[in-house]
Formats: C-alpha cells, structure tokens, sequence
C-alpha cells in the first residue's frame, strides 16, 4: 500500500473521495459543511470582484465575466479584450500552489458576444513513499477547466447566455490511495445565465441599476477510482444586484450585492449501521441533487439558510482612470466558516488596466481560515476597443 506524503495537507482541500459522512454529534455542534470535487472552479480568479467581497453577477461587465455571469458579456462596450489573472493558494502553508486564469471575449455584433476561458490550477509538488518511507516518485497535481460562452440580449435591457465547460482533474498521477487505483476525473459542465440593467431615477439623480444570476457548473458527477464512488461537482446559483451612479465627469461610485448557494445534496446524518436517520440520501442524480438540495438540510430550513453565503461590495473611480475597492464575504461557522473583508485598487491607462486585491481573514472559526488570507493577487486587462478607437 503506498501514501501520498509532500503536501498531503493542500490535496485534502480539493480531494475528498473518501470523507467520512457527518455523525450526529457533529450536528449538534453544527458543522455540516458541504464538500465536492474541483471547488477550485469556485475561486474567485480576476483581482477587482476579488477587491470586493467576490461580489461579480451583476457588477459592470468585462472580460472575466464568463465566470461571474457570461450573459454580462452582451452588454460590453468594447468589441474585444482579455484578461490575465494569477491568484497564490495557500501561500503561508506552501510556496507552489497557484490558480492562473485567462478570459476574453469578442463581440459579433451590437447584440451578440462570444466568450473563452482557461482555467488552470497547480497544487505544487508532492512525494510518493511505500510503506517503509521510501520515496518512489515526484508528481505535480493540477486540474483545469475550458470552457466557452455564448451571449445574447433580448432587448435592450435584458440578456441571456450558455456557457460550457470541459474539467480535467488529475491529483494522484495514477498512483494507489488506500490501496485502490486511482484516475484523474473529468466532467463536463454548462451555466445557465441572465442579466437585467436599466438606469433609473432616485432622489432626483440618476442611477445604473442592474439584476444577474447564474447557475453554473451544471455537470456530471467526477470519480477519481475505478469505482462506483463519484463526486458532485460545485453546481452554484448566484443571484445578485449591483447600482451605480456618476456624481461628475470625474467621480462614480457602485455597490453590489451577491449571494450564493451550492446546488448539492447536504450529508445526510448516518446510524452506526450506515443507515440515514436525519436528512435525504445523497447519493442521487444530477438533476435530482439540484432540486433536492433546496430541502434536504437535516437541521431544516434553518439549516438551509445556513448554506447561502453573502457578499457585498463597493468601486469608487475618479476620472475613470483609478479606483478604489472593498468588499466583505461571509459564509456561516457550520458551512465553511469563512468570513473575510478585501481591499484593492486598479489603474486604467490608454490600452490596459491593471487590478491588484488583497485579503483579511475576519472568521474565529476554526475551520474559517482562508487560503488567500494576507495574499496580493493581480489581474490584467487589455481593451483592444481602445486600441481601435486611438
């Protein structure tokens, strides 16, 4: 039998094919947190919604909306542009653990937008031992995700998209966890979007109001064994809203608003026979665990509000050249427990703009700690609009 020793630690993030089912005592001291396969695909990857509480389904559209919501794309000033992101994980634990991100988009016409991402996720070095301790191998684990959007408007104030997905998850190089064989996991994944803006008039000033939401990562479940035993992936429903108004030529400001729930079955409470005496069996379809994860909590609706996680967010630019952003996310103590407040700025010169973001852990919980906590991350931006218009 051979173990996986190096960053053991990092892998048990994203790794859970063989976690145990939640007992009642764990219940009653209420962590019943919700685990999948490739949460990376849930790392907020571009630098300004990362400045703002990882608030984005509804914030002004640019190049990275294809993961907060695509159908944002539809209503981009530019006729094209990308963007490069680099997010550190995990940086105080081990120095080789990063999430690199890369988006554009292209617009066909004054209605239509076609998007592309790349999402590539490194988990560092890792060395492989017999039972005696000697090493046999070096692997470096990572996963990532292509995928592509399509974005169209309705009218002229509403907009829908499709985007799909192709999710590769390779962790183990193909060497034996607990003596079972192992495989990198593959899936394929669809979001299902809509956006909704239309400028309205309060207090005698006018304001951009706008509406978002998208259920992404509709896919198939990931096995990592020749086994029965396969994993949900991170399905999300986000839902938010976001206004924004200009005080001058020189001075805007917005505020947002997200919220989050993970479309997946909730660990059902198991006897010592293996038998569910509180909750739904999570062992089901698809499409049945998207519908059952609206109520299947075994603490009930309390416990179902419990998953939904909040965000909020502001963006401050003077003279549309630099600006100013904070944020702060919470995620309830028995669902994960992260609670952090970020921070960031951007600058926009002529043809790029460059966004950096900064994270505070916030969360007394144990099991709150945050990976990017204390972590700079950057992202930059190219507006090839503006290279056409000089």
């Amino acid at each position: 039998m051979k173990k996986i020793t190096g960053i053991i630690c990092a892998l048990s993030v994203v790794f859970n094919v063989f976690a145990q089912d939640p007992t009642y005592d764990d219940l009653t001291g209420g962590l019943n947190t919700i685990t999948t396969a490739v949460p990376f695909l849930l790392i907020s990857p571009d630098s300004k919604a990362g400045a703002m509480g990882d608030v984005g389904v509804a914030t002004t559209p640019d190049a990275n909306s294809i993961h907060w919501n695509p159908a944002k794309l539809a209503f981009v000033d530019d006729d094209m542009g990308f963007s490069m992101s680099y997010v550190p994980w995990l940086r105080a634990l081990v120095p080789d653990i990063n999430l690199s991100y890369l988006a554009g988009y292209r617009k066909l016409n004054d209605n239509e937008a076609i998007g592309l991402e790349l999402r590539y996720f490194s988990l560092g070095d890792i060395t492989f031992t017999d039972i005696l301790g000697t090493t046999i191998g070096q692997y470096k684990p990572s996963e990532f995700a292509l995928g592509t959007s399509y974005s169209r408007k309705l009218s002229d104030n509403f907009s829908l998209a499709i985007s799909g997905r192709y999710i590769y998850s390779n962790l183990t190089g193909g060497q034996a966890a607990g003596g079972i064989p192992t495989v990198a996991g593959q899936s394929i994944a669809a979001d299902l979007a809509g956006y909704y803006t239309n400028p309205i008039r309060l207090g005698g000033k006018d304001f951009d109001l706008a509406i978002g939401g998208n259920i992404s990562n509709i896919g198939s479940k990931i096995s990592y064994t020749e086994t029965s035993v396969k994993d949900f992936i991170p399905i999300n429903l986000r839902l938010g809203t976001a206004i924004g108004a200009e005080f001058d030529d020189y001075n805007k400001m917005s505020f947002a608003f997200d919220i989050n729930k993970l479309l997946v079955p909730t660990p059902a409470v198991y006897n010592n026979e293996g038998e569910i005496t509180i909750g739904q069996d999570p062992n089901v379809s698809v499409v049945s665990g998207i519908f059952q994860s609206f109520g299947d909590a075994p603490g009930g609706t309390k416990e179902e509000f419990r998953e939904i996680n909040y965000s909020i967010g502001t963006e401050y630019w003077y003279a549309n050249q630099f600006a100013i952003r904070a944020g702060y996310f919470f995620e309830h103590d028995t669902k994960g427990g992260r609670k952090f407040f970020t921070f960031g700025s951007g600058v926009k010169y002529n043809v790029f703009a460059l966004d950096f973001s900064y994270l505070i852990n916030a969360s007394r919980a144990i099991n709150g700690n945050n990976p990017l906590a204390n972590t700079m991350r950057f992202t930059l931006v190219f507006d090839f609009g503006a290279i056409r218009e000089s």
